[in-house]
């Protein structure tokens, strides 16, 4: 099916009709070539195809050329891919093909156009900062986004062209992204205009309410406005003839005054909590001054002067956007005056050419200047302000600006997660829970499965695969980009290590039991230099992970022990008993703690803390009293090897302490709740008194703490501390003196 030939003709005059109108600011013969021959092009791609309201879809692309030009302030640029905007993937012409027929650049702006409008806006109020800003970094052309502006203008504007669904997600839209883009531009017609149109989709009771309301007061407020002008009019006569006779400045003025927007008083009764009738700064007026440029800053200044002379001003409600214009380019001077008891007027102090930018956004008014034909600088100007929201003005250095380094990844369910540039699948997966990172096995992209290792790129949508037979490996630590994905897999390697370096130190315990050797300190130091190692941790998880063979290990202490391999077994014997009874204190000639040192002084040494069951051996100090050391204490192997003669066996009779000293470590995940799990269990469950307690949190979700215990002995201890490991989340309780 065909237009008609009066389809046509109607199609033909509305497209002439929009030339004309944008001929002030689009005129150069080879940029009207152009634009018709994606009219033409349009005309023949589009020949049948109708909106939903019945009308020609061309009517569509010659509205949105006519909005982007005249309301928005762009160029030729747009205006050929306002009508090509929906061509490559409507009707099946590719996108080389549009570069071919129109230019590198209308295909970019097309490109972009297309990617922002394939994003899935769903979740934006939640997301809202995050999705202006990847906008931003998405497209390479800012004129795409502002094609979008355009076009959801026009959606509203015609909503009878438009599903009820679509209109719903495009209002969605406009609440969300276009109208703080529309302000942060300074295009404050169209924002009103949008804001109006969503208040009315959204609360359309409220909006007619308020709407009556104004309407059945509106000549009230006229006659007040007139009252409250012209003692201001006056005044400014008087300053007007003042400076004239003076030969200061010279200047004239004209005066406005309006009532607010619905929306913006319907957002002054909630933000106050107030009806309609209590909002006091319901009305508006403007003092719009002709003056030489170089005396706008005097001339504003002076007429501010004048009305808060007459009227009391409130202090901090001045605003001055004219010594410190706004990132849009807009000037002003705004002050609220009191006019009596109740009413309250808002007064916009400007100078004409303050008010044309204020009018159109600064960008747009460079069009309306006639001060350029090539859109480059006004593009840049777009992007910095819209980059820059501390920007105090477009009159900055126009500096090439660098892409994001942010990219910004949808999950399944259309959160926005963002990440840097050069982000993996991997990087995503730690992004979302640590657990998924645990568990990734892969993830399907935009549809399309890929490996962890597939590199992201901004507006992807990723969801994740997961398999509970996938864990993290150290070769991971090369597919990811962020710190946190890192630390996570640093954590958790660090954690394997610790388990499998307790399987370590338990397969060596009982090797060293078969083979009638005692695991001591001195067995382990020399296993650690044997084989050249840094700790203890690192002997037992190379054991457990057989790096060091079991063999090599016996191999080593028994020829460390028993002068050579050939030596006999009864030889080798006689070196293990020697060895076990130098740290054996339960040998039958030792002393007996609470009996036959009874009537000798001693002490608990502080340096190790030993508590009834302990492995203990007694120093006799230079005071002659006897200090009871752990045989694994800091200071033993110094004090048997300097003052052996001092040392004397003793062991516990099985007494219950008082209550000794001890220290403990706690390592684990840092989930709710879990201090009181600990303290519960000390205090609550096994009645342990606690000195001290000290945790510390780390932002990686992991924490370390110490308590200082006073408890009876190592049966205790013991018994605590396995009850503490039982709590989930705890990773290692280790005793530290």
């Amino acid at each position: 099916m065909s237009y008609t030939p009066q389809e046509i003709a109607s199609i033909q005059k509305a497209y002439e009709t929009m030339l004309a109108d944008i001929s002030p600011f689009v005129n150069a013969p080879e940029h009207l070539a152009l634009i018709d021959k994606a009219y033409h092009f349009c005309l023949e791609k589009y020949d049948g195809r109708y909106l939903l309201s019945g009308k020609a879809y061309m009517f569509h692309l010659i509205e949105m050329a006519r909005i982007a030009v005249l309301e928005v302030g762009l160029g030729y640029i747009s205006v050929t891919a306002s009508f090509l905007h929906g061509i490559d993937y409507k009707t099946g012409v590719s996108l080389k093909e549009l570069e071919d027929a129109f230019g590198k650049t209308v295909a970019v702006v097309l490109e972009d156009f297309s990617q922002l409008a394939r994003l899935d806006t769903d979740k934006v109020a939640y997301n809202s900062d995050n999705f202006q800003v990847m906008f931003l970094s998405l497209v390479d052309d800012m004129r795409s986004v502002l094609l979008k502006v355009v076009h959801r203008t026009y959606d509203v504007r015609n909503q009878d062209d438009v599903t009820p669904q679509r209109l719903a997600r495009f209002f969605h839209e406009i609440k969300y992204i276009y109208i703080p883009i529309l302000h942060r531009l300074g295009l404050y017609k169209l924002k009103a205009e949008l804001e109006e149109k969503l208040m009315l989709y959204e609360n359309p009771d409220m909006f007619q309410e308020i709407k009556a309301k104004i309407e059945a007061t509106q000549e009230a407020r006229r006659h007040t406005a007139e009252r409250f002008l012209a003692p201001i009019i006056e005044g400014l006569d008087n300053e007007r003839e003042r400076t004239k006779k003076g030969n200061k400045y010279k200047f004239s003025y004209s005066i406005k005054w309006r009532l607010k927007s619905i929306p913006s008083i319907y957002a002054k009764m909630r933000a106050q909590n107030v009806p309609f009738e209590e909002v006091f700064d319901l009305m508006a007026a403007r003092v719009i001054i002709d003056c030489a440029l170089k005396d706008e800053q005097e001339c504003c200044w002076s007429t501010y002067s004048v009305i808060s002379n007459l009227y009391e001003p409130m202090p901090e409600r001045l605003r001055d956007w004219i010594t410190k214009p706004k990132a849009s380019g807009y000037e002003s001077l705004h002050t609220t005056v009191k006019y009596d008891d109740k009413q309250w007027f808002e007064v916009q102090i400007r100078t004409t050419r303050m008010d044309e930018i204020a009018e159109t956004g600064q960008a747009a008014h460079y069009l309306y200047k006639g001060e350029r034909q090539n859109d480059e600088d006004w593009l840049l100007h777009v992007r910095q302000v819209l980059e820059n929201p501390l920007m105090v003005s477009f009159e900055t250095s126009y500096k090439k600006l660098h892409k994001s380094d942010k990219i910004f990844i949808f999950t399944p369910e259309g959160d926005l997660k963002q990440l840097p540039v050069g982000s993996t699948v991997l990087d995503f997966a730690y992004e979302v829970h640590t657990h998924v990172g645990e568990t990734c096995n892969g993830a399907r992209v935009n549809g399309r499965m890929v490996p962890i290792r597939h590199t992201l790129t901004n507006g992807d949508k990723v969801q994740i695969i997961t398999s509970k037979k996938q864990s993290p490996r150290a070769d991971w630590l090369n597919v990811v980009v962020t710190e946190k994905a890192k630390n996570k897999i640093r954590r958790y390697l660090k954690e394997q290590e610790l388990k499998e370096s307790e399987m370590g130190k338990g397969m060596l315990q009982r090797r060293l039991k078969n083979w009638k050797l005692p695991f001591s300190e001195t067995i382990v130091d020399m296993l650690v230099k044997e084989f050249k190692l840094e700790n203890s941790l690192q002997l037992y998880h190379q054991i457990s992970t057989e790096k060091i063979d079991i063999a090599a290990v016996k191999h080593f202490l028994m020829a460390k022990l028993g002068e050579g391999t050939e030596k006999s077994e009864k030889n080798l014997t006689e070196q293990v008993e020697s060895l076990k009874k130098e740290y054996n204190a339960e040998a039958e000639d030792s002393l007996t703690i609470g009996e036959d040192i009874g009537n000798v002084t001693y002490k608990l040494a502080k340096c190790c803390n030993p508590i009834p069951g302990d492995r203990v051996f007694g120093f006799v100090t230079n005071e002659g009293t006897l200090s009871i050391h752990r045989v694994n204490c800091p200071n033993a192997k110094g004090l048997q090897q300097r003052y052996g003669y001092r040392i004397i066996k003793v062991r516990w009779n099985g007494m219950e302490g008082e209550g000794s000293q001890v220290t403990v470590r706690i390592y684990g995940r840092d989930v709710i709740g879990l201090l009181g799990k600990i303290t519960k269990v000390v205090s609550e469950d096994l009645q342990v008194n606690m000195k001290n307690i000290n945790f510390n949190s780390d932002k990686e979700g992991y924490f370390e703490g110490k308590i200082v215990l006073q408890i009876a002995d190592v049966d205790a201890l013991e018994q605590l501390m396995d009850k503490i490991k039982a709590i989930e989340g705890i990773i290692e309780v280790v005793r530290i003196n």
